[in-house]
């Protein structure tokens, strides 16, 4: 079913050379905005966007979030702002936490202020499940959250705070979005921080036994990144009142646990080699600052934002299986 969509507009998409940044660029493009991509390529890659690069309605801007002068320069002649640049991972907030905060709170800040000074019509911003921290109620609901339990959690909470405060004093017309575990074409495999779902796509490729932290029964609302995509749009164009300044679960509504994750990647992959299917899998202690069951209640988003997901887990990963398949050497 099709839904509106942003649509011969500037759109500026920070860290838009990233997984789901570059996403954000190339369906931007398809429906005919104008688009300027910042990133500092620490995470993100020119490999994720090298088809845009000689499109007439893409902009790369080399910058940093961080500085001040590279968000105004980009700001430039813009309306909507998808902000998605963050230094992701739980695990690399844990190493380094001095870095995650002054990408993902400092930076921001400077995303925000640059929006303001600018007057963008609309900031659709990144924020996390992770912000659900200790609280055990299942399905997540956005206004229920617990501690958090690591610094990256912190840093999103903090935008969230943040985009309430522009919100209230300045009128920034803001609405946030909690990803759910997003995965998808693009989403890289490599470095000690990959994402569960890629990783593990890229070890079975090569017959290599992936390790599931714990038992393998801690479950995640794992959301294809058709979804973001749809709730970006949705979000940057709604005209209900009751979204704005408000934050919306980004997600299928749908739990799988990483055992179950695992033989649907081993199901799938095995169409294209049957001797994947045989893998056996590693079991190894939980990580730091992971939370153990996570779902997502999307009633908020299909009531204000009328959300429906496009894809539940089985469907995203077949599509996902078939990319990583065709682009992973």
């Amino acid at each position: 079913m099709d839904y509106q969509k942003i649509a011969n507009t500037r759109v500026l998409v920070t860290g838009g050379a990233g997984f789901i940044g570059s996403n954000l660029c190339e369906d931007l493009l398809y429906n005919h905005n104008e688009v300027v991509c910042l990133d500092n390529f620490a995470t993100g890659r020119v490999e994720n966007i090298k088809d845009f690069l000689n499109h007439k309605n893409f902009k790369l801007i080399v910058g940093d979030i961080r500085n001040l002068n590279d968000c105004q320069k980009a700001m430039e002649g813009v309306e909507i702002v998808l902000q998605q640049a963050a230094l992701g991972s739980v695990p690399r907030s844990i190493n380094d936490p001095i870095t995650s905060n002054e990408v993902n709170v400092s930076g921001f800040l400077n995303v925000l202020v640059a929006s303001r000074d600018a007057k963008v019509r609309r900031v659709v911003y990144a924020a996390s499940s992770s912000t659900y921290g200790d609280s055990t109620n299942l399905p997540k609901i956005e206004e229920i959250i617990g501690m958090p339990l690591s610094p990256y959690a912190v840093t999103k909470y903090v935008n969230e705070l943040y985009a309430h405060v522009f919100g209230l004093n300045y009128g920034l017309d803001i609405i946030g979005l909690r990803y759910f575990n997003v995965f998808g074409r693009r989403q890289d495999p490599n470095g000690a921080y990959a994402a569960v779902i890629p990783k593990f796509t890229q070890l079975l490729k090569s017959h290599e036994s992936p390790l599931i932290h714990g038992d393998g029964t801690n479950s995640r609302d794992f959301t294809y990144i058709d979804n973001v995509i749809k709730m970006n749009h949705l979000a940057a164009t709604t005209n209900n009142s009751k979204a704005i300044a408000e934050v919306f679960n980004t997600a299928v509504g749908e739990r799988n646990d990483l055992n179950m994750l695992v033989q649907f990647l081993k199901q799938y992959l095995s169409e294209y080699d049957p001797k994947i299917a045989d893998i056996e899998i590693n079991y190894g202690p939980n990580r730091k600052g992971d939370i153990p069951h996570s779902l997502a209640s999307i009633e908020k988003a299909e009531q204000i934002l009328g959300y429906k997901p496009t894809h539940n887990l089985q469907e995203g990963l077949k599509e996902a299986v078939k990319w990583y398949w065709e682009n992973l050497n």
